[in-house]
């Protein structure tokens, strides 16, 4: 077995091939960790924890500091506008193209990823506009939420000197897209040179990749993030199971869980084969009523506990091999 065969979830989830792995050599021989890092999310902020990145200088640093860790890819959200409201995701794709330039100039081959989201949020007024503010920043993978839900996000204030949010907030967050939003999305991505990352948050979301898939509106390998927590898929070893069982053919499949259930669980997925996320924007915390110092304390933790179980860590390379990216996407100055 070459270092870079059998990565797709039914190469890892074939019994005989899973026990011949891991009788023989332990994880030494599963696929190379995938480690994404999400550095700041769009729901929380320093208000949570004062040392999470909202400005762009600091969503660099921090990115640079995992890179260095071992992840191999950053998931971006933008903050602004700023620094009236540094508590809410922008909507100016400018701020997107200055972090995808900064961060390129800093990390030469790590995989940037940026949030795109592409359905629609609910309000009083009806459906709103589709999600797609990064889109022109040319990210080398983006996120599609593929799944609809109403869930109640509570967020709390942001006292000075943080800017965006002077009182606790507490109601419902509902987000909906259509297979016409999904279509649409994959077709702008294309055109603008951009592997979807589906994020699916229930079992039923596998339905709308394997739509796409039978549709032939993707390619392989397919890159999916799976989330589990409270609100949505349960971090249970039976919901990794079915969640395995379920994937298409030629998909990679990584693994997203918040809070204190993060590290318990993601250590899970990666016995089991799976990648994994970490950073701020899924916890905030590095152990129990301990805030993370950084996103790279995150990135080290999960480090240390695959390499204390053998499993090896991808390289940026060797996470573009496995996702099918080409060289690393180079970055104009948008301030030329």
């Amino acid at each position: 077995m070459s270092e870079l065969s059998n990565y797709y979830v039914e190469d890892i989830n074939d019994k005989k091939n899973y026990l011949n792995l891991l009788q023989k050599s332990g994880l030494s021989k599963f696929p190379p960790l995938i480690i994404s890092c999400a550095i700041t999310g769009g729901n929380q902020g320093k208000e949570v924890n004062p040392n999470l990145p909202e400005y762009i200088d600091e969503q660099v640093q921090q990115t640079y500091d995992a890179y260095n860790t071992g992840a191999s890819m950053v998931h971006i959200h933008g903050r602004g506008p700023a620094p009236e409201n540094m508590g809410d995701n922008t909507k100016d794709p400018e701020v997107f193209k200055k972090i995808n330039y900064m961060v390129r100039q800093r990390c030469p081959d790590l995989i940037i990823n940026n949030t795109m989201i592409c359905g629609r949020w609910w309000s009083k007024d009806g459906l709103g506009d589709r999600l797609m503010t990064s889109l022109t920043a040319r990210p080398e993978v983006a996120s599609i939420d593929i799944t609809n839900y109403s869930i109640f996000m509570p967020r709390k204030k942001r006292p000075a000197p943080l800017t965006g949010r002077d009182k606790d907030y507490h109601g419902e967050l509902s987000y909906a897209i259509s297979r016409e939003d999904v279509r649409y999305s994959i077709n702008k991505l294309k055109e603008y040179g951009i592997k979807p990352e589906f994020e699916m948050f229930t079992l039923q979301d596998i339905h709308f990749l394997n739509q796409l898939i039978r549709e032939e509106l993707i390619e392989p390998p397919y890159w999916g993030q799976m989330i589990f927590s409270p609100v949505f898929n349960h971090p249970t070893p039976e919901l990794l199971r079915a969640t395995m069982d379920l994937m298409p053919q030629k998909s990679i499949l990584s693994c997203i869980t918040t809070g204190a259930a993060q590290f318990p669980f993601i250590t899970l997925a990666m016995i089991m084969g799976c990648h994994v996320r970490v950073g701020m924007e899924d916890n905030y915390f590095i152990g129990k009523g301990e805030l993370a110092k950084s996103n790279a304390q995150l990135v080290e933790k999960i480090v240390r506990i695959a390499m204390e179980l053998g499993r090896p860590i991808a390289t940026p390379a060797q996470a573009r091999e496995m996702m099918g990216l080409g060289a690393p996407r180079v970055y104009k100055n948008p301030n030329e």
